[in-house]
């Protein structure tokens, strides 16, 4: 079938509206009509380090409904509204045990450009487009997703507020619901507060943390945090950064959570951490860092990374819906809604004040 794509063509080249042809969903896939689509970090850097003059179709928080299944798909009808988040085989070891966020082919599944046996699921003019991307590559009107990672959910669900859910809000969200896990009384420090690091705030105080710090450089955002739990927002330029969070969390954070991938940020808020404080990463960016190993030894600290929020997507989902439905989780106040054709003017606001954009089909 034919359908209409947003297609990238390097690093400098803006998104361009394209008729591309989507291929039938196999067997165990699923063919969806693109109602809303957020816009993630990732997204971007993938297409900044993407090659120049190689369409390729982006996307991987898209939500719509579901149009046709292929034979072997169960659990998922026509008709049915979904979500569509990461990809993994449900197979493997790691998928079994219920860690999808570690599949064995989680880099085949969703960073190839291509399903695993290198078939691609569009063309544009007859030429392969790079896509597939996290197993749906949805910044189009019509998306090729698989039986594992579709989400359903409720007839009623908005699924502009919903659509984020499938990575940006999960990744935050689930790095605290499932690794961080604190409760009452915790002290919570949120270093960067983007869509990520905002999720990461309301999934703390909806859990029942005392204190939530959110540290980031924007003033806009850290009132915006602020508004959706924060109880404190602090500048993430102040030299004694540590200093600051220890303050204002009456001894060291608990638990802290960091998005921005900048050492001496992490640096920081490890030496933040309160005694047999947790710190997790999730923000790509330096790959190398320095932590003082005496203090994590000498006050049992830990630091881990986490990808996707350590989730399973069909789990955690559904709750942070209902969080979203209880008003616990207001992701409303920091969406921002931009029509399909306005792309490339919501990656421009992304770079400015807009914390997440949403494209609407």
């Amino acid at each position: 079938m034919r359908t209409t794509a947003a297609l990238s063509y390097g690093p400098d080249s803006p998104f361009t509206l394209t008729e591309v042809e989507l291929s039938e969903p196999r067997d165990n896939e699923v063919l969806v009509r693109v109602s809303a689509v957020g816009i993630c970090h990732t997204d971007l850097s993938r297409k900044a380090s993407s090659a120049a003059g190689t369409p390729a179709l982006f996307g991987h928080e898209g939500a719509g409904t579901v149009e046709a299944v292929g034979s072997a798909v169960t659990g998922v009808r026509v008709g049915q509204k979904v979500l569509m988040s990461f990809n993994s085989c449900g197979e493997c070891a790691r998928c079994q045990a219920g860690h999808r966020a570690y599949c064995e082919k989680f880099a085949a599944l969703n960073g190839s450009g291509a399903r695993p046996d290198d078939t691609t699921t569009v063309s544009a003019g007859g030429d392969r487009v790079w896509s597939s991307f996290f197993g749906q590559s949805s910044f189009a009107r019509h998306a090729i997703a698989s039986a594992e990672n579709v989400v359903p959910v409720g007839d009623d669900e908005e699924l502009t507020l919903a659509a984020p859910m499938g990575c940006g809000f999960q990744t935050g969200a689930g790095a605290v619901v499932n690794v961080l896990r604190p409760q009452h009384g915790s002290r919570v420090a949120v270093l960067g507060v983007g869509g990520v690091g905002m999720a990461a705030v309301m999934a703390a105080r909806a859990l029942g943390a005392t204190t939530v710090v959110a540290v980031d450089l924007s003033a806009h955002r850290r009132e915006l945090a602020l508004s959706v739990g924060a109880t404190h927002a602090l500048h993430g330029a102040d030299e004694n950064l540590a200093g600051a969070i220890a303050e204002v969390t009456g001894g060291g954070a608990t638990h802290a959570l960091d998005t921005t991938a900048v050492p001496a940020v992490i640096a920081n808020g490890v030496k933040a951490l309160s005694p047999l404080g947790t710190m997790v990463l999730v923000g790509i960016g330096m790959r190398q860092l320095t932590i003082d190993v005496l203090d994590l030894i000498g006050s049992g600290k830990t630091v881990r990374g986490s990808i996707e929020g350590d989730a399973n997507p069909r789990e955690l989902i559904p709750q942070l819906l209902a969080w979203q439905r209880e008003g616990r989780f207001p992701v409303d106040k920091i969406i921002t809604v931009y029509p399909f054709e306005k792309i490339n003017d919501a990656v421009a606001g992304m770079h400015g004040p807009v914390v997440k954009a949403v494209l609407t089909m």
